[in-house]
């Protein structure tokens, strides 16, 4: 006799409200609580950010970014928006938060039911002919209790990818602006060479024809020869590691084909005339940081899944099965039908496993959590201190050789070409006076461009999505195994 169970569920219509962002239905899972992530995008970054999701879309971002990239030359801001609007690694991640709120979406539903019927029969034309039919419904009671703990696991799995897509979207405009950052302040060092180099031909040529008429020696000869021929190796050096700066600016703004032609400014901008003040900075942090959110709903979600396997501690399966039986006989012309009832309950005896180890687990779990979030409160506090000294600090450093070094190594070469007019300096020491004020003016680029990135690091340090906070995300990701 063939037995069929199926399960006893049905659809709803209108799933619960996830984390106030998931409405019902399809709706839920095609704009999966985005607002959150281009809220907090706007407030962070002051930019705005998409989610691609048709062709009319991806047309419309298209045409957005190409006219972006129409100007000359891409200042930081653009490059920043053509980046968020532009990076497919980053719509890879809000599809992730799509597939977060299908999860959820899914959570609230029952299963579908499945209906089967079995039917037996044995006879012969002229005997006794029998004819059985049988049908069960199976309802799996536990999954019914156990329904809200695990809708409400799921509203804060779901609230998690919300804020894991925004802290991707502010680590991708920190990544952009700080590749914006390094390729102009690279090509500023180009530029810097370059005049450099054409000074060091010049000495280098008069290096030689004071050698001739043996007004210099050859070791001085030798002397800038060689400072000519370092700075030409310097000058391709700085041209390549230019062109990769570019090369990772590119990457990051999603673009290829002609759009690589693109152009950035050859000088970082001048230091600015006063600092922002920061004074709250650390409990800015501990107010918006979006990894200390993620922390908090990670401890969250333990929690709940500590309350969910509390709840099926001794009983991990209980099932309510429910159907009946037909049995049809036809003997000498007469038909005759019973059918009969039936009732089971099927669960698992906790005899082997009392659920003491799921629940030591679970109590270790939680624990871990909460002491990550410690840390993570902790290291959120560091984290902006250190971004605003680092930005105070690289701001004086900056302006000590825009102000101090630059204009004294000037005044040194200046002083030297007169007394070397006046036949008083000779032509090495004016040569070398040359030599300091090029290194002088090169640390002087480092240093600016040290202070910008360091101006970089105030959002993230805020708002999260900076270098240490994602190192933070992959290593804890690593240890939970994803």
């Amino acid at each position: 006799m063939m037995k069929a169970k199926m399960k006893l569920a049905a659809t709803l219509s209108l799933p619960l409200v996830l984390g106030g962002c998931v409405t019902a239905g399809e709706y839920a899972v095609k704009h999966a609580g985005f607002s959150l992530v281009a809220a907090t995008t706007a407030e962070a970054a002051g930019k705005q950010t998409v989610w691609v999701q048709n062709q009319e879309q991806a047309r419309s971002v298209s045409k957005r970014v190409k006219a972006l990239m129409a100007k000359k030359s891409i200042d930081v801001e653009t490059a920043v928006q053509v980046a968020l609007l532009n990076n497919k690694g980053l719509q890879a991640a809000y599809a992730d938060l799509g597939d977060s709120a299908s999860d959820a979406w899914q959570a609230t539903m029952l299963v579908n039911p499945t209906v089967g019927v079995g039917l037996t029969g044995i006879g012969t034309p002229g005997l006794t002919a029998f004819r059985t039919v049988e049908g069960a419904i199976v309802s799996n009671i536990l999954a019914l209790v156990t329904r809200d703990r695990n809708i409400a696991l799921a509203d804060t799995e779901f609230r998690k990818a919300q804020l894991d897509a925004a802290s991707r979207t502010l680590q991708l405009a920190s990544e952009t602006r700080r590749a914006w950052i390094n390729a102009v302040a690279a090509w500023e060092t180009v530029g810097q060479l370059n005049r450099a180099q054409a000074a060091a031909d010049a000495a280098s040529a008069l290096a030689e024809k004071l050698g001739e008429s043996g007004a210099m020696t050859k070791g001085a000869q030798a002397r800038e020869h060689v400072f000519y021929a370092e700075l030409a190796g310097e000058g391709a050096k700085a041209r390549l590691q230019a062109r990769l700066a570019k090369e990772e600016l590119t990457r990051l703004m999603g673009l290829w084909g002609s759009d690589v032609k693109f152009q950035v400014p050859n000088r970082l901008a001048p230091l600015p005339k006063g600092l922002m003040k920061r004074d709250q900075i650390e409990a800015e942090a501990l107010r918006r940081r979006v990894d200390l959110q993620i922390a908090k709903l990670d401890l969250e979600a333990t929690a709940r899944s500590y309350n969910l396997t509390e709840a099926t501690r001794y009983v991990t399966d209980l099932n309510l099965l429910a159907g009946f039986e037909t049995e049809r006989a036809k003997e000498d012309g007469d038909i005759s039908s019973e059918t009969t009832g039936r009732a089971d309950l099927e669960f698992v005896i906790p005899i082997f496993d009392s659920g003491k180890a799921r629940m030591r687990k679970a109590e270790l779990a939680y624990m871990r959590a909460a002491n990550l979030l410690a840390e993570k409160a902790v290291n959120v506090r560091s984290e902006a201190r250190s971004a605003y000294q680092a930005y105070r600090a690289n701001y004086d450093i900056a302006r000590h050789y825009r102000s101090s070094v630059v204009p004294l190594r000037t005044e040194i070469e200046e002083q030297s070409l007169l007394t070397y007019n006046g036949m008083i300096t000779s032509t090495f020491e004016l040569l070398a006076d040359s030599r300091e004020k090029v290194n002088a003016i090169l640390l002087a680029i480092n240093a600016k461009r040290d202070f910008w990135l360091a101006e970089a690091d105030l959002a993230p340090a805020i708002y999260g999505g900076g270098a240490a906070s994602r190192e933070t995300e992959v290593a804890a990701a690593a240890e939970n195994g994803e």
